[in-house]
């Protein structure tokens, strides 16, 4: 399946603006995933909309998990 260059370049450039937006989030993503999530890694997150109540939900990585991961990362080359 062949990716369309135009939205090749789109997301790229989204991209960009992220990392340019939420340097403190991307710092810590390369920390957190360049030194890779073994099996038993609980992953935490919490959104806290405007006006309501925080969020909280986790997840522990299985083997299944980080197989999806690896596939993910062989994806970008």
């Amino acid at each position: 399946m062949a990716m369309n260059p135009t939205a090749m370049l789109k997301a790229m450039e989204a991209v960009k603006r992220f990392q340019n937006n939420h340097p403190k989030v991307v710092s810590f993503l390369r920390t957190v995933l360049g030194s890779g999530l073994p099996e038993g890694t609980v992953l935490e997150i919490t959104c806290t909309k405007p006006g309501e109540e925080p969020i909280t939900t986790n997840m522990k990585v299985t083997k299944d998990d980080i197989e999806l991961f690896q596939s993910l990362k062989d994806m970008q080359g």
